[in-house]
């Protein structure tokens, strides 16, 4: 059960589509002063370490976003710029890093939600963050990480099943104007075959209880009944609760020779309306940088959006 450490991973190819996603969801979500209440299913350990022999072994990340920051310099001396969601998305990165070294530290998604909660602009609003992981080695760094932050209220670490917590949490406490928001991600490993199923079951739940959340859920793309039916349940469900979705996936392309996860998705249930374009325009610069080999790609498939 235990067996995936995202250590290994922290920076492909499925991180970059993941935290681009993310970003540029929260940026639009931030510009209304209204709190947030943001969780985070399987958080992981917060912050990685690309120097370590973890990802040194996998070499995942000198195919992920370290080529992504080498294809961003390369612009930088004279070639066209990056988009804005691959430019925020690596400008993101580079703040936990050394200026003008190379990037030895890499952000999970708590560490990016809790560095745009803490923006100038928006620390005054007290957006609250929830964490959830059960893996007992990770959880152990995702606590250390966080005590240096020195957030207090503002960000909960539970050492619980974040597929159960998760739809408990809805609907969020409302805000003195009485407004609530939420944004919620899951990305489980997907080691279990029966996490395909709880996470459409909890995001039922979730629609059920706080239908105007904000729901975005990472998948990979493999050779699974469970993980082809994933996003088609979505959809589904977002159908059914007469919501808008966006899905965008991503494929490196499968090298010769080379084993591993080549291409995974991101589905977003209540996308902002600027999320199709941003990741439109930022696809195929990732894309450009990334690709392997036979079946590159990517697409954004949309649904219910006005």
């Amino acid at each position: 059960m235990f067996s995936y450490r995202h250590a290994f991973h922290a920076g492909n190819h499925a991180d970059a589509l993941k935290h681009l996603t993310l970003i540029a969801t929260l940026r639009h979500l931030m510009a209304k002063s209204a709190p947030l209440l943001l969780a985070d299913t399987h958080a992981g350990a917060g912050l990685y370490r690309l120097d370590s022999e973890a990802a040194r072994t996998s070499g995942e990340a000198a195919q992920g976003v370290l080529a992504l920051q080498a294809q961003a310099n390369g612009q930088a001396d004279g070639g066209a710029p990056a988009p804005e969601a691959l430019r925020d998305y690596l400008d993101m990165v580079a703040s936990f890093n050394a200026p003008g070294k190379s990037w030895r530290i890499y952000p999970g998604s708590p560490f990016i939600m809790q560095r745009l909660m803490a923006a100038q602009e928006r620390a005054a609003v007290h957006d609250r963050l929830r964490l959830f992981e059960l893996h007992p080695s990770d959880i152990h760094a995702l606590q250390a990480n966080v005590a240096q932050l020195q957030a207090g209220r503002q960000i909960t670490i539970q050492t619980e099943d974040g597929f159960a917590a998760l739809p408990a949490l809805l609907p969020p406490p409302a805000a003195a104007g009485g407004s609530r928001r939420a944004l919620a991600l899951m990305d489980p490993s997907y080691e279990i075959k029966t996490d395909y199923a709880r996470a459409a079951a909890a995001i039922q739940q979730c629609l059920q209880r706080f239908a105007t959340g904000v729901y975005l859920v990472w998948h990979p793309i493999i050779a699974r009944p469970e993980a082809h039916g994933l996003p088609r349940r979505l959809k589904t469900l977002a159908n059914q609760a007469r919501r808008g979705w966006l899905h965008a996936t991503l494929n490196v392309g499968a090298a010769k020779g080379q084993a591993g996860l080549s291409a995974s998705g991101v589905f977003v249930i209540n996308p902002p309306h600027t999320l199709p374009a941003a990741l439109r325009a930022a696809l195929p610069a990732v894309l450009n940088a990334l690709k392997r080999g036979a079946g590159q790609g990517w697409t954004v498939e949309t649904g219910g959006l006005k």
